[in-house]
């Protein structure tokens, strides 16, 4: 059944406000007792009376969907060691940057997804899933009223909302661990005690998720038919992507039992439940790895494939340099809009402000409100990227005895990366392409802001004090390390000359894409298999490195590793590290590093060292290049799971506090 593309493409992208004209204060504050149930049952028979009106609730399930672009709701664009922010504050919402600065705790928790409502309103950068996932099962319960809704239509709001279901399940997992499961809203009639949930055990909810994709997936279109008004909705090929993500997680060490598991991950309710898996299973790794393949020739199936710039910009890529090129095979997967590589989008919330606190300023006119650059990498990113040979810095033969920190002056030869005559450092000088795709330096190139005809004559990007985009400017934006994030700007993109008028060419923040699943089923494979790895490994990893000019592993290590670490991607232990750092390299600033550390249980080996960036307030090179230590990280193992607020104990003594937060 056909409806108006312009009245639906509405809907969709104002559906939180859609919502609440059909369900005016449908949940009470009991959304934070867990017991969730409409006290309005005449509203909800009105909002499932037509066709139309039913649509409205079904946009308001996608409505609690996580602003993921916004450093203020989704806790991986700030929350770690990946990117630092200024203090004091000014440009973007800093509020869970809090967290990595130790600043979480049980009385009001940051990010706070478990129960984030009081007296109406969201707090802490968090969205309420449980009255989220408490109008999904409204919407399963009634969908079946409507009486001028099509059959085919009516199974495809089935499953995108079983799709829902299984994502806010899932979000809650990735931060809590064992959580509730919401199968069914509670009967009017409960109270006290019989209204009180259990977290359930890892593995339950695991395989809860598992079983809302499966079947979500029988429903869902293979493919997005209506691109103008649909992009954004799930399909196949997204249910079985967030299958095979929750598997690689529920495999990975931090909810995968071993010899190692630290004693802290013994958890038990007042059932004398054991909610964490003690022993390690294998198992595990192979059913991530049979999901993984599965998205991925699902995803091939509906036309999914890696980024290619010159194909999506043929007439940019004729007058570019290949080392141009190169750089924007990553930045444009990650900020071409709905490119081929995107298999789920963020099409509800928009990437504007994170555009502009990504983008330099080259005149002292666009030192206004309009740009802000102060999403900024730590040194520690910056120095994590491979060199141009594919290798890492500290593993590279050809950088033994070289000092990174040794300034250089760069020749023509270097032109596309570097402004020629620009005394810069070593470590920002033949690097991968990756790193100039995705890092802005002192002294680097810059494709865009109307320079994208041609890349003889690239911004040079400049963040010394007493230049336009140092960090003496006369308000507090600038990047607090000295460098900003290059990644996430979209290379059409622009700001005049004499003012800070910014156009944002707009595109969807990409929740997942290819790349992420091929990285995710080397590594899968390789956990599962045997002491050398199998040759698909290597095929995967290699490809996603091929997009960006690098060769592949074995050969890469072979020509260019030091005598002691040739032969480390022969290794499944050495394969380990390798797929890891792809993982950070690849998909760095898009949220994957903060909880890829997390379930490799690594968050406490990265974030117990101190932040480092560069002297921004040094005004010559010799000055600017000194490291600073901006911060002191401390990371303890109860800061791998989110805490639950201490009044939620309180009010449900059936549920338990997650380890070390009591």
């Amino acid at each position: 059944m056909k409806t108006n593309k312009n009245k639906k493409n509405k809907l969709f992208q104002n559906s939180i406000g859609r919502y609440l004209l059909f369900i005016p204060c449908l949940f009470a504050l009991s959304c934070d007792y867990l017991d969730v149930v409409p006290d309005n049952v005449p509203t909800v028979d009105h909002a499932f009376s037509t066709r139309n009106a039913a649509e409205g609730f079904l946009y308001g399930c996608f409505g609690f969907l996580p602003n993921f672009a916004d450093a203020g709701s989704n806790p991986a664009m700030l929350g770690g060691d990946e990117t630092w922010y200024i203090d004091p504050v000014d440009g973007m919402n800093p509020r869970l940057w809090y967290i990595a600065r130790g600043a979480q705790g049980t009385g009001d928790p940051l990010a706070n997804y478990w129960a984030s409502k009081q007296n109406g309103s969201v707090l802490n950068g968090g969205t309420a899933m449980f009255t989220a996932l408490s109008d999904c099962n409204i919407f399963l319960e009634n969908i079946d009223k409507p009486f001028d809704l099509g059959d085919e239509e009516r199974a495809r709001w089935i499953a995108e909302v079983k799709f829902l279901k299984a994502f806010y399940h899932f979000w809650l997992f990735r931060m809590y661990g064992p959580i509730p499961l919401i199968r069914e809203n509670l009967p009017l009639s409960s109270k006290g005690e019989e209204a009180q949930r259990y977290r359930e055990p890892v593995d339950e909810v695991v395989d809860y998720i598992v079983e809302l994709l499966n079947e979500a997936v029988e429903d869902l279109p293979l493919m997005i038919e209506d691109p103008t008004n649909e992009l954004g909705r799930p399909t196949k090929a997204t249910a079985l992507a967030l299958k095979a993500q929750t598997l690689t997680l529920a495999a990975s060490p931090l909810f995968n039992g071993d010899e190692q598991r630290p004693p802290e991950f013994s958890l038990t309710d007042n059932r004398n439940m054991q909610l964490f898996p003690q022993t390690y299973s294998a198992q595990k790794w192979q059913e991530a790895a049979v999901a993984l393949k599965e998205a991925i020739d699902v995803a091939h199936e509906a036309g999914h494939q890696l980024y290619n710039f010159s194909m999506t910009n043929p007439l940019n890529a004729t007058a570019l340099n290949e080392k141009t090129i190169l750089a924007m095979q990553v930045r444009g997967a990650a900020t071409e809009q709905w490119n081929e590589e995107v298999i789920w989008g963020d099409s509800y919330h928009n990437t504007l402000a994170l555009q502009r606190a990504c983008h330099p300023v080259f005149y002292a006119e666009q030192n206004g409100g309009g740009l802000y650059r102060t999403f900024a990498p730590t040194l520690r990113v910056v120095e994590q990227f491979y060199t141009k040979n594919g290798v890492p810095i500290e593993e590279d033969d050809e950088w033994t005895g070289v000092d990174p920190m040794e300034i250089k002056t760069a020749t023509a030869a270097d032109k596309y990366h570097v402004g020629e005559g620009s005394r810069t450092i070593r470590l920002h000088f033949d690097r991968e392409a990756r790193f100039y795709a995705s890092i802005m330096f002192d002294g680097g190139r810059l494709y865009g802001n109307n320079k994208i005809n041609a890349d003889n004559d690239l911004w040079v990007t400049k963040f010394q004090a007493g230049q336009p985009g140092g960090g003496a400017s006369p308000i507090q934006r600038y990047s607090s390390t000295g460098y900003v994030c290059k990644k996430w700007l979209h290379f059409r993109s622009s700001v005049v000359d004499n003012n800070n008028n910014f156009t944002a060419h707009r595109y969807p923040f990409p929740v997942i894409r290819l790349a992420d699943l091929y990285l995710m089923y080397a590594e899968a494979l390789n956990e599962a298999g045997g002491d050398t790895p199998d040759p698909e490994v290597y095929l995967y990893v290699d490809t996603v490195r091929a997009r960006s000019g690098l060769e592949g592993v074995i050969k890469s290590w072979d020509d260019h590793a030091i005598a002691a670490l040739k032969t480390k991607p022969l290794s499944k232990d050495g394969m380990r590290e390798i797929i890891r750092r792809e993982r950070l390299n690849e998909l760095a600033f898009e949220g994957a590093r903060f909880w890829d550390l997390k379930r490799w249980r690594l968050s406490e080996t990265y974030m117990n060292r101190p932040v480092r960036g560069m002297n921004i307030v040094g005004e010559t090179p010799e000055e600017f290049y000194q490291v600073l230590e901006l911060f002191p990280l401390t990371y303890s193992k109860k800061d791998y799971l989110w805490p639950i607020r201490q009044s939620m104990l309180l009010t449900n003594r059936n549920l338990v506090q997650n380890p070390e937060w009591n």
